[in-house]
């Protein structure tokens, strides 16, 4: 009979350590770009989509506003985005990549392989991992908000 109490019995325990391992690796690779891997998330979502207000960036992230603001003022020094008020609110505050920020993504281009790799994941693996764990986060996410 399997004692599920067991450490290694647990899901949470390999999430975790797999999340940490995979920081640290993340970390040694976004060096290069100086960048932080939260840093880096931010950066992921304004190349896919420029122009993000404060709040959606909170949205996709995951972040609340007094996480996300330290980071994007760090950002904002670094010459890689810009805050913007918005022209029809002024209490929207749109975050934009600067030209040093745009050119930063194709120096980035390579992390995504990099990092499968550094997993021992084909592209393909990773995909279905990534769907996996995107399931169990919204399976989760609404079994919480049933709480």
């Amino acid at each position: 009979m399997t004692d599920h109490l067991r450490l290694d019995e647990q899901l949470c325990f390999p999430l975790y350590a797999a999340s940490r391992a995979m920081t640290a690796v993340y970390r040694t690779k976004l060096d290069r770009l100086g960048l932080t891997y939260p840093q880096y998330l931010v950066m992921l979502a304004l190349w896919e989509h420029d122009g993000r207000s404060v709040g959606e960036l909170c949205t996709t992230l995951s972040l609340d506003s007094g996480t996300l603001s330290p980071l994007l003022k760090r950002l904002q020094a670094a010459g890689l985005v810009e805050r913007q008020r918005g022209t029809s609110d002024e209490r929207r505050v749109e975050i934009r990549l600067t030209g040093r920020g745009r050119d930063l993504r194709a120096r980035a281009r390579d992390i995504p392989s990099e990092m499968a790799e550094a997993a021992g994941l084909s592209m393909d693996e990773v995909a279905a991992l990534r769907d996996t764990l995107r399931r169990m986060t919204e399976a989760l996410a609404s079994e919480r908000e049933k709480s």
